[in-house]
């Protein structure tokens, strides 16, 4: 009787067991251009209202959004995450010309206000999330601009990289750098 008891218990437990088990990375593959570049963050492309229940049940308690709002006008993310109980913070980057010290100082303290909160940051494809970390990487943790470079491919730098390299260039040259080149 007691085993039987158990078994079902057993039974019973283990759908819930395997669903908390499931890591984020193989919940969240579905996102576009995801990526897990370090302990308690994500970086991916465009989030849909679909994905918000995903975010919530796999753990994420904070988004921060480089997304302009004109670029999803059907989808109040803002209040969505809200909605969730999943802090949102929104910095909202256009391109190159965005790619100020001003606008990298804000994006480190919305991440370390982020702190170890598993973190979502997104813009539509990664590819300025990647820009902003390389420049956080050069500007706030002195990595050299090879290695902030690296660091923002791992986290979806691709097509803005010439305007990061620029700015590093810049930076190190003891220029603002901030607008780019005419």
């Amino acid at each position: 009787m007691i085993r039987t008891l158990l078994f079902a218990l057993v039974l019973a437990v283990a759908p819930f067991a395997v669903d908390a088990a499931t890591p984020p990375d193989a919940a969240l593959s579905g996102l576009p251009n995801v990526s897990f570049p370090a302990p308690h963050r994500v970086a991916s492309g465009r989030l849909q209202a679909s994905d918000v229940a995903r975010l919530k049940q796999v753990g994420i308690e904070q988004v921060i959004d480089l997304s302009v709002d004109s670029e999803t006008p059907d989808f109040d993310e803002a209040a969505a995450m809200r909605a969730a109980g999943i802090g949102y913070a929104n910095l909202p980057i256009h391109g190159a010309a965005d790619l100020t010290r001003a606008n990298v100082t804000h994006f480190d303290q919305l991440l370390r206000d982020a702190g170890t909160q598993n973190t979502l940051v997104h813009c539509a494809s990664s590819n300025r999330v990647g820009a902003m970390i390389a420049l956080r990487a050069a500007l706030v943790e002195g990595q050299s601009a090879e290695s902030a470079l690296a660091e923002g491919r791992r986290w979806g730098l691709r097509s803005l990289e010439p305007a990061v390299r620029e700015r590093l260039q810049a930076w190190s040259a003891g220029d603002s750098g901030d607008k780019p080149a005419p």
